[in-house]
């Protein structure tokens, strides 16, 4: 875009004041190499929060990918300078980049019994004990945010193909067990997948992907959250010429010496130095773990509480209450299946009274 541009494009990002949540620096060199006019904006616990309130209009539904926090923050600031913005979203689903792509091929081999016996052991060690003891790892080998990682590859350690997929693209693994009336259709994931029977196990994500992740979250998350901003955004890596084009490489130019989207790195190398962007993957994330044990604590337990809960008749308190107990006393994160919670009664509350 700045190649083909005779002014330099406007470029935006966003940062917090969490380290391990801030990519505002490395966002910030991207930028200045390619002489874009770049805006930056560091946003505060207190500022993000403040956009919690206003989701359930926002999206019209309950909707419980918690990037739909920052999303639409750097979505208000761009709007303050242009209408319309590109954003990058479908590379990870079209190119194979998301850590799950990666490690399928050494999942496959944790299949059964034992995998899942050590999945159990990686799940029972606390998630600020996985931090600590990565601390002693190398910064450029270190994943961020490694202790959640670890607890989210051991909850699909012995599972097989779909199942894996599910539960690492579910927030509540058994939904039924916290419905009071109703339960998931089991097949369903299968049933998006039947194109894709025979593929590899990379591929075949990729297919669940395109079919179910990317429309149902990121692509519903970025039009909602830009909308609400009065902000158009279009999204050309989903371009179906682009999707064909990525479909038709072989799997060596998708993932090779364990990293993803290799292709595109390989072109992207061609107009930035590696050293700016070859580092751990990391999501366009807010540090919620944290704040529902603090700021968001008291709004958090009341949305929570077995009363509430008991009195929309949706979903049932005791699963709800022992995530909530284990959360606030640190010995597991469940942030992402309490947000899915929190995020179904604010907009129940909403919407329904």
């Amino acid at each position: 875009m700045q190649k083909s541009s005779s002014r330099p494009v406007r470029t935006f990002s966003i940062g917090f004041e969490e380290a391990a949540y801030d990519e505002a620096a490395d966002a910030r060199g991207v930028a200045s190499h390619l002489g874009t006019e770049h805006t930056e904006f560091r946003v505060s616990a207190a500022e993000a929060q403040g956009v919690i309130p206003g989701l359930a209009d926002m999206f019209d539904e309950p909707f419980a990918d918690s990037s739909q926090i920052p999303t639409h923050l750097v979505a208000r600031l761009a709007r303050q300078h242009v209408t319309v913005a590109l954003s990058g979203d479908g590379g990870d689903e079209i190119f194979a980049g998301y850590n799950r792509h990666v490690q399928a091929p050494g999942l496959a081999r944790y299949e059964g019994w034992a995998g899942r016996l050590v999945g159990r052991g990686a799940r029972a060690i606390p998630v600020n004990i996985w931090d600590m003891a990565f601390n002693l790892v190398p910064q450029g080998g270190r994943p961020r945010l490694p202790g959640e990682k670890m607890h989210k590859l051991g909850s699909v350690l012995g599972r097989t193909g779909p199942d894996i997929y599910r539960r690492l693209c579910s927030l509540w693994p058994n939904p039924e067990m916290l419905l009071a009336d109703g339960r998931e259709d089991s097949k369903v994931l299968e049933r998006l997948a039947n194109a894709g029977a025979g593929l590899p196990g990379v591929e075949r994500m990729q297919l669940l992907d395109g079919l179910s992740y990317l429309p149902g979250d990121i692509l519903t998350k970025v039009d909602r959250a830009t909308m609400a901003a009065s902000l158009e955004a279009r999204v050309p890596l989903i371009d179906h010429r682009v999707i064909a084009f990525a479909f038709s490489l072989p799997p060596e130019m998708r993932i090779r010496d364990g990293k993803g989207k290799w292709a595109l790195r390989r072109l992207l190398a061609r107009h930035v130095p590696e050293h700016l962007f070859e580092r751990p993957k990391m999501g366009f994330g807010v540090p919620l773990d944290r704040w529902l044990r603090g700021p968001l604590a008291e709004w958090a337990a009341d949305l929570l509480s077995p009363g509430s809960l008991a009195s929309g008749g949706f979903i049932r308190p005791g699963p709800v209450q022992a995530a909530w107990s284990q959360h606030l006393s640190g010995r597991r994160n469940r942030q992402h299946e309490l947000w899915a919670v929190l995020m179904f009664e604010t907009w129940r509350r909403k919407w329904l009274g």
